[in-house]
């Protein structure tokens, strides 16, 4: 970090994630500020996440700008987005125009994809199963203590199948695949501020959308969700990032992605709480479960999965 070898700075705790990365805040002495990332070596990659900054920001994204980094150690130094999530600057009064920016940074995001189609790996099939047997592994077994049946395995598999085809019929786009409230920064300029990009990959047109408009961390009235989905929709297909102009088609593909990511998410937010000893994320385990009934409540290929899922005991 030599830029700051000759400069008076303080140093004050950031944020921490979900991960084992930890960020700090260096003050600078002209009032300016930079962020270093923590990342253990043995535990988080730093170039990953130093290779797609770059690259984002080339494409006209507002993340970080890398000023240096030390993959041996792990640290990373980086311009700072400041301190205004969107989860705490939301209302129903800003919503519109807050949405309305982190919805053409997803389109910016999402056209990047042209001509660098190989540049982020690809969401596979077995990697949007995998994320789902989380929630049997840590949600059912772990967090629930349910025994889960050959008869009930049987059951998800074939959920796993249908919400892993709808995943893979969708357009593949880059995916920054955690584009939700906690990491979209409010900014004076280029709003939003993007951070954790670090696991993107190449898949699903809807995956993101369904991060940022069915948020674990707040809730919208479904209707305005429906809303903001189809006007991304528009803009989707104006930016010919889709062919096929049938909305219900785009819907069906949104919400049975939500049931796949809500899947992921309930099992993640246990993991965090069972074997790392993270109890932050349980509060919004209830919130995500509400997502995923609505969403199988509606779909009747997923009466079996939506039905298993309602006879569950209640969570501790």
């Amino acid at each position: 970090m030599q830029q700051l070898n000759d400069a008076e700075f303080t140093l004050k705790p950031a944020s921490s994630d979900a991960s084992f990365r930890r960020y700090f805040r260096v003050g600078l002495h002209d009032g300016n500020s930079l962020i270093v990332m923590d990342a253990p070596p043995d535990k988080e990659q730093t170039g990953a996440f130093c290779r797609i900054a770059r690259q984002f920001h080339q494409t006209g994204l507002n993340v970080p700008e890398i000023l240096a980094e030390d993959d041996i150690q792990g640290f990373v130094l980086m311009t700072d987005l400041g301190v205004r999530q969107y989860l705490d600057e939301l209302s129903a009064e800003n919503a519109q125009s807050l949405y309305g920016n982190a919805l053409d940074a997803l389109l910016v995001l999402q056209s990047g994809t042209r001509g660098r189609e190989d540049f982020l790996p690809a969401y596979s099939r077995e990697l949007l199963a995998g994320e789902m047997d989380l929630f049997r592994d840590w949600y059912l077994a772990q967090h629930l203590g349910y025994r889960v049946t050959a008869k009930d395995h049987a059951l998800m598999d074939r959920a796993w199948t249908t919400l892993t085809d709808s995943a893979l019929q969708q357009p593949q786009v880059w995916v920054h695949r955690d584009y939700h409230s906690r990491n979209l920064m409010l900014t004076d300029r280029f709003n939003p501020g993007i951070l954790d990009f670090q696991d993107a990959v190449t898949g699903p047109i809807t995956y993101d959308l369904v991060s940022l408009l069915k948020d674990c961390y707040i809730e919208w009235p479904e209707s305005r969700v429906e809303e903001w989905a189809l006007l991304y929709h528009d803009l989707a297909l104006q930016s010919d990032l889709l062919e096929n102009g049938n909305q219900q088609l785009f819907l069906r593909w949104f919400h049975r992605m939500g049931i796949q990511r809500h899947l992921k998410v309930a099992g993640i937010f246990s993991r965090l709480y069972h074997r790392d000893g993270k109890d932050g994320y349980l509060a919004d385990i209830p919130l995500t479960m509400r997502y995923l009934t609505r969403a199988l409540e509606n779909d009747p290929e997923l009466s079996e999965l939506s039905d298993f899922i309602a006879e569950l005991p209640c969570m501790p």
